[in-house]
């Protein structure tokens, strides 16, 4: 195991870990990636549902930041109506163990009781 990821007198930004974040971080990049992995292509109104809590206005700014960051790719098609698609980059795609690992602790850690806390009736 590492030391630490972030290093004393080191700012978090400066870290791999603060890089990480940068991209992933906030409450909907997560679930957009990970729904792009589950169904490999999506269009903006599909999302949209999947996600149900996100407004058009953030959604349309969390793509347009996963895109600048490399991690999801928008393919436009020349038609009327327009259509537009978004797909997870490679570099969005070797994201995704990292989430599942997330996902593996939350289930692991949610679903027991944690040792010496009562539950409440």
């Amino acid at each position: 195991m590492r030391e630490t990821c972030v290093p004393t007198g080191v700012e978090l930004k400066d870290t791999g870990f603060g890089y990480t974040l940068s991209l992933i971080g906030g409450k909907y990049k997560m679930i957009i990636l990970y729904w792009l992995a589950e169904k490999k292509v999506m269009r903006h109104n599909e999302l949209k549902r999947s996600i149900g809590t996100i407004s058009f206005k953030t959604l349309s700014l969390m793509l347009k930041e996963l895109e600048a960051d490399d991690l999801i790719i928008r393919k436009e098609f020349p038609q009327v109506p327009p259509k537009v698609e978004y797909s997870l980059t490679e570099r969005g795609l070797s994201l995704i163990p990292l989430l599942n690992m997330i996902c593996d602790w939350g289930e692991k850690n949610s679903l027991q009781p944690q040792e010496g806390v009562k539950k409440q009736a």
